[in-house]
């Protein structure tokens, strides 16, 4: 039976239930819930300090009014985080290396930015698809490529994540199958590429995270240009 590499990124179901489910929903079950008491314990307290700095760093660059994105920011924070690390641990299911899902919260959020920008302020919405002093010969055609750059965020944000992620669970995999065959033949070679393997786990450990916060930073960016 040959089985392939990128049968991991395929969404596994069980008695025709799709596992994709459980594992959105399983990162709820590891967050601690906020008690009543003056004192909470030091799980709860490093999540708040963590939650309440992340928070500040994103708020930054936003004005009084992108302060109303709070709550979604940081949570979507938390939720890519939740996925991209959960993934990274043997026998699961990475739902965020599914572009299909990437897109599903990219294209949604960055239209909300788009429609607010519309509303609010629309003729410096329309000014951003014409840079001031644009000569007339080039004004069609910077228009047209800026009204492209503008739709393609939403998939450069999808594919940027998904691609990260792909890429890491592949060469995870690839050094893994290697550092097991290499075993019985050569086993320095074999220590050698499971210390390799140990030290890609961490990058991807760090990717995981960086890419969350590039995926909301950039969310941040372009909700600024629009209020």
């Amino acid at each position: 039976l040959s089985v392939s590499f990128f049968d991991q990124f395929m969404s596994t179901t069980y008695l025709g239930v799709p596992l994709t489910l459980l594992a959105l929903t399983f990162p709820i079950i590891l967050y601690p819930t906020a008690t009543a008491r003056w004192l909470n314990n030091r799980l709860l307290t490093l999540q708040s300090a963590f939650i309440n700095r992340f928070t500040r760093q994103l708020l930054l660059p936003l004005n009084a009014g992108g302060h109303k994105w709070a709550t979604i920011l940081t949570s979507l924070m938390l939720f890519l985080i939740s996925m991209n690390m959960l993934g990274l641990l043997p026998y699961t299911f990475t739902p965020t290396a599914q572009l299909s899902l990437n897109l599903g919260l990219a294209v949604p959020l960055w239209l909300a930015t788009v429609i607010i920008g519309m509303r609010n302020q629309p003729n410096q919405a329309l000014g951003h698809l014409l840079p001031e002093g644009t000569p007339n010969l080039l004004i069609p055609m910077l228009i047209i490529i800026e009204t492209i750059s503008l739709f393609i965020r939403p998939l450069a944000l999808g594919v940027r994540l998904t691609a990260n992620l792909t890429a890491g669970h592949l060469l995870i995999q690839l050094i893994s199958t290697a550092a097991f065959v290499l075993l019985p033949l050569m086993p320095t070679v074999a220590l050698l590429t499971t210390t390799v393997l140990l030290l890609l786990t961490l990058l991807e450990i760090a990717v995981a995270m960086i890419q969350a916060y590039v995926f909301v930073l950039l969310l941040t960016l372009y909700l600024q240009e629009n209020i």
